[in-house]
């Protein structure tokens, strides 16, 4: 489960909160009905967005929606999922995207996929995900060979970079990837005029995944002696939040010339959360969402014993913890999740420590108040349950 664009469920209020359910279900879904169980570990926050775009751009009365049927995820529950050629082209494009990031590790030798044996599985599972993304594709309409020649030029860009190398230089591959993915809902969504604005909307957030994913990673690709953009470059923090906040301003520029039929979700996770995870990545985010008077973020996830007050009673002793299990076992344990998509939303026990944790799409990424209600202040346009904005963005 990985992406950029992680929102709270407090922030995005309940009716975009099911919404948002409803795409990742969807993209989960259609991962598993054209390329079985397996093929749903791919699923990713920010592969929906394709899914999302493509609704949001829909005549009225599309029929982009179906009920599933009951699954543990949600609790036995059937719930009303995204379905369709947006969810496909999502599912695509994370597929093939999968396998480029797989092949990726096994070239910088991380961890197990250092061993042969291991490395020769994970050629052939990234193998497979290419070819059934370029099949899906097809099937859409879309040729994901401009996303398997992205990676390729990828490669050889960082091969060339050194000290002064231009940043946009090494993001360009993953620009042009996003750019090409982006346009191509406005085409299945009938709205063809859109295809140039939302290259543009899409060629930024590659821009800012690339630029993101840099600075959270340069600190452990140092301790590693991994490559880094960054590092490689010689480029400094400073020029990496300018390089982003352009990024964040033109996206907001780019969407405001798509024509959309409801754009609320689009919005909400495209300009306000896609700020947050620059926020984030910068190390400038907080939260104060943990009481109704906005404690610090840490009190939420702190000591859940501690007293409330210097009156308070003595906290209860911890449970103890359960015995740890060993490699095999825990990465056998993780494929089980993984497959069931049990470490995706509800709860889950961690496959090695046994500890409960919340699932990813459970888990909250929270920077101003989670008070789901957008901040008004660069510009809105009613985007937000019960949020009386209007700020003509």
């Amino acid at each position: 489960m990985f992406g950029i664009v992680r929102p709270c469920r407090h922030r995005l209020g309940e009716n975009l909160k099911t919404q948002w359910m409803a795409h990742l279900c969807g993209l989960c879904l259609a991962l598993r009905g054209d390329h079985g169980q397996f093929a749903r570990v791919v699923t990713n926050y920010d592969g929906l967005l394709i899914s999302v775009l493509t609704e949001a751009q829909a005549a009225p009365g599309t029929e982009w929606r179906r009920t599933a049927g009951p699954c543990p995820l949600r609790g036995m529950r059937s719930a009303s999922v995204a379905q369709g050629e947006g969810a496909r082209l999502a599912a695509a494009v994370s597929l093939v995207l999968a396998s480029a990031k797989m092949r990726d590790h096994m070239a910088d030798g991380d961890g197990l996929l250092a061993r042969r044996p291991v490395a020769l599985a994970a050629r052939r599972v990234a193998t497979n995900w290419s070819r059934a993304g370029a099949r899906t594709g097809s099937a859409v309409g879309f040729d994901t060979a401009v996303l398997v020649d992205a990676v390729d030029r990828q490669v050889g860009i960082e091969t060339l970079a050194g000290p002064g190398t231009p940043l946009l230089t090494v993001t360009e591959p993953t620009e042009s990837a996003t750019a090409a993915a982006f346009a191509h809902t406005a085409v299945l969504a009938g709205r063809p005029g859109n295809a140039a604005p939302l290259a543009e909307a899409g060629r930024l957030f590659g821009r800012l995944a690339h630029l993101l994913d840099a600075v959270e990673d340069r600190a452990a690709d140092a301790a590693a002696g991994a490559w880094n953009p960054l590092t490689a470059t010689g480029a400094s923090l400073a020029e990496a939040r300018r390089l982003a906040d352009d990024a964040l301003h033109g996206m907001r520029l780019a969407l405001r010339d798509v024509e959309f039929t409801d754009a609320k979700l689009a919005h909400v996770l495209l300009v306000h959360e896609l700020r947050n995870s620059v926020d984030r990545a910068f190390g400038t985010a907080s939260c104060s969402h943990a009481t109704e008077h906005g404690t610090a973020h840490a009190t939420s996830y702190g000591n859940p014993y501690a007293p409330s007050g210097p009156g308070g009673p003595p906290p209860p002793p911890e449970p103890p913890r359960r015995d740890r299990r060993g490699l095999l076992a825990g990465c056998a344990v993780w494929v089980g999740l993984a497959c069931t998509c049990q470490m995706c939303c509800g709860e889950y026990h961690d496959p090695w420590s046994g500890e409960q944790k919340p699932g990813f799409c459970q888990r909250c990424d929270c920077s101003d108040g989670c008070d789901g209600c957008c901040d008004c202040c660069d510009g809105c346009d009613c985007c937000c349950d019960g949020c009386g904005c209007d700020c003509s963005c």
